[in-house]
């Protein structure tokens, strides 16, 4: 199914406006179908708040893969709170996650990164799959400075893979310009950032950086690849 709107005529609509006015736009065109998915890292902390000032009609769902830190559950909870909203949590299938421990370990994905992908499929992309079902846009906290392969990416795009308006909206932001935000803003967020952890997933699969490393780095950093779960591919 191609997308019901040109995404030229839009694209250059969202180019004229900020991100705040850039989410309302889309709330307006799309309205009780556009979603956001949270990590709970920084950059979609500051979209959580963008929505909740403006009081926007876009729903925001975030993957629990049954392997998060215990920060980034309690940041669900804190961010709750502060917004007085709620986040939908999706979980993977619990079929499918035993399916997958049976056959790899507990462990396995550290074995390849054919076995990595295999969990990430089970515990982030099919729950995704769902999540996503029913609407016809988007959001994501990607922002291009994040990593290469990210960086040719478009404000707003036609995701093949998932059918769907992939729109991001801070895409241009560098991370100097997040983290001043979230300090002006008050804005609750995951306090392994001040450990080192830049950006965020799975417990097992994530380290802090050391310095002068890329932000990604942390992510699977005992294999070689384009350090992506498999969420973000076209």
């Amino acid at each position: 199914m191609k997308p019901t709107k040109n995404l030229h005529e839009l694209e250059a609509r969202l180019d004229k406006l900020n991100s705040s006015e850039g989410l309302a736009l889309i709330a307006d065109l799309f309205p009780g179908k556009a979603t956001f998915s949270t990590s709970l890292g920084q950059e979609d902390q500051v979209i959580t708040q963008l929505i909740a000032q403006g009081e926007m009609d876009i729903k925001i769902f975030s993957l629990d893969t049954g392997r998060l830190f215990p920060e980034t559950l309690d940041l669900v909870a804190r961010t709750e709170s502060k917004y007085d909203l709620k986040i939908q949590m999706y979980y993977p299938n619990t079929e499918s996650v035993e399916n997958l421990v049976s056959s790899n370990g507990i462990n396995g994905f550290y074995d390849s990164v054919e076995n990595r992908k295999s969990c990430c499929f089970v515990r982030k992309v099919e729950p995704l799959k769902r999540a996503l079902a029913g609407n016809e846009v988007w959001i994501t906290g990607l922002r291009a400075e994040q990593s290469a392969n990210r960086s040719d990416m478009k404000r707003i795009e036609w995701d093949e893979g998932n059918q769907i308006i992939k729109y991001n909206p801070l895409l241009d932001w560098t991370f100097d310009e997040m983290i001043a935000y979230i300090k002006e803003n008050s804005i609750p967020y995951n306090p392994l950032h001040d450990k080192g952890f830049i950006s965020i997933g799975c417990a097992p699969c994530t380290r802090a950086i050391l310095p002068g490393e890329d932000a990604r780095a942390g992510r699977w950093w005992w294999e070689e690849s384009k350090k992506e779960c498999g969420l973000h591919s076209k």
